[in-house]
């Protein structure tokens, strides 16, 4: 096995074709040293990706500094990114480091970059283009070697349109997107993180791993994992501290688990009318209203149907 191979399998847990298909995908990509984007729902796992990526990169043994654009606010970007000057505004006491310097022939990480204000865009892209920056209170630019990943859990496409996201940045990040596919896509995926996050965590708390009978197991299989991979991980969590060495049943699930099997009804639940419908021309069409959804983009169109894209595409070419 080759270092990358073995990178990417400890930081991304789990053997459905779906999750393989990206990590071939983001080994050829290490190697590249280009700015990737990284897209994903909550919880999938970005982070563990882009750490995986600089890893088993060229830079694996210079810096990772990871930024959380969201937990920044807009009046301080600039100089949390480029850092600033003593004496550059009231405050600033002391000359600082941003996050760009401090990364310099390493990787920057750059977290939810869908929530930066367009002033703050305006800034990043003009990072990106000249590989330099300025510090605040600097009247001389500097250069920076720095590789950036950026992610994102929202539909830069749809940000784009809606004038939310500047193009030209978008397509500044996008030299090489990957998607992570959520969890209900990684097919037998959450038996293997359910053991290994178990093991894991008993390991930390010194306690007896539980076992999960048949029933159980079934139930949390239909379970749809919203929180992805981040939620798997504090149900195990939660399942160790309260039942430690017990073996689980469906009642010590929680509520919003049990509330969940195959067989339970909703609101949500389609209801098929006395005439009856038109199966092909009904499912012609949520294929392209989900197209439409996605702007086109037919890994995102099949996550708002919960299909596999491979199903997807064999559905879309019956059309």
């Amino acid at each position: 096995m080759s270092r990358s191979t073995d990178v990417f399998a400890e930081k991304l847990i789990g053997r459905s074709p779906a999750l393989q298909q990206l990590i071939n995908s983001a080994q050829m990509v290490a190697a590249a040293d280009v700015t990737v984007l990284i897209q994903g729902e909550s919880g999938t796992g970005k982070e563990c990706l882009a750490s995986a990526l600089h890893a088993a990169g060229r830079r694996a043994k210079r810096p990772f500094v990871a930024l959380n654009c969201a937990a920044v606010p807009e009046e301080l970007f600039e100089s949390e990114l480029f850092g600033h000057c003593k004496g550059a505004f009231t405050g600033a006491l002391q000359e600082r480091q941003g996050y760009i310097e401090k990364a310099h022939g390493g990787v920057l990480f750059l977290d939810e970059i869908g929530e930066l204000s367009l002033s703050a865009q305006a800034k990043l892209l003009r990072f990106l283009e000249t590989h330099s920056y300025q510090k605040v209170g600097e009247a001389t630019p500097r250069e920076v070697d720095v590789q950036v990943l950026a992610a994102t859990n929202r539909d830069l496409y749809a940000q784009v349109d809606s004038g939310h996201f500047r193009q030209d940045l978008f397509y500044r990040l996008n030299v090489v997107p990957l998607n992570l596919p959520p969890l209900r896509e990684r097919q037998g995926d959450m038996a293997v993180l359910l053991k290994h996050f178990t093991a894991q965590l008993a390991d930390k708390h010194q306690l007896s791993a539980p076992t999960y009978n048949r029933a159980a197991m079934k139930m949390l299989n239909a379970y749809r994992w919203s929180g992805n991979v981040r939620e798997l991980r504090n149900f195990c969590e939660r399942m160790l501290i309260l039942c430690a060495g017990r073996e689980i049943d469906i009642h010590n699930l929680p509520p919003e688990i049990r509330g969940m099997s195959p067989a339970s009804s909703s609101s949500d639940t389609f209801r098929l009318p006395a005439q009856g419908i038109d199966f092909q021309s009904l499912e012609a069409d949520l294929l392209q209203q989900a197209l439409d959804l996605a702007q086109g983009n037919r890994s995102q169109a099949a996550r708002l149907l919960g299909l596999s894209r491979d199903t997807f595409l064999y559905r879309l070419q019956k059309k």
